[in-house]
């Protein structure tokens, strides 16, 4: 895997501090599990899916932070069971996921086995796009110029 050196960007860039530090600290993803697939369904609506075969809801804790969604599973109940094989893993795990700015968890399923997380983009008003009405200059503007010229 290449390294980038950020350091030249720094000596030109203003306010773009967490785009480099995410950039430069980016975790090393050897760990593949659970599964997860992330799916856009609309302009500013996302969707998150883990594969979680084996959990119960009750053993699953979703906790939402200022810029992370934080995905934590507890070891399940194995009971009494001596495996000749076991397929499925029901290891504890963590998934972080890095959410960009206004971006909040709207709710969570789970069926079948699968996790689902829906997330939504809500931009506060201030932040929106606003059109600005332009105002034309009055009249007694062109009534005082009139009358320096008579």
């Amino acid at each position: 895997m290449r390294t980038f050196e950020m350091s030249p960007f720094w000596r030109s860039s203003v306010g773009f501090d967490r785009l480099f530090d995410f950039v430069s600290n980016t975790p090393d993803d050897s760990d593949d599990y659970p599964l997860y697939d992330i799916a856009r369904t609309g302009e500013n609506q996302y969707q998150i899916t883990l594969a979680l075969a084996g959990f119960s809801p009750e053993e699953i804790t979703i906790t939402a932070e200022q810029s992370t969604l934080t995905v934590e599973g507890r070891e399940p109940n194995k009971g009494n069971r001596d495996y000749l094989y076991q397929g499925i893993s029901l290891q504890p795990f963590r998934r972080v996921f890095n959410l960009a700015d206004y971006v909040q968890v709207k709710d969570a399923t789970f069926e079948n086995g699968m996790l689902t997380i829906t997330l939504v983009r809500e931009l506060p008003e201030a932040m929106k796009a606003r059109r600005i009405a332009i105002e034309t200059a009055s009249n007694d503007n062109q009534e005082v110029e009139q009358k320096q010229t008579a």
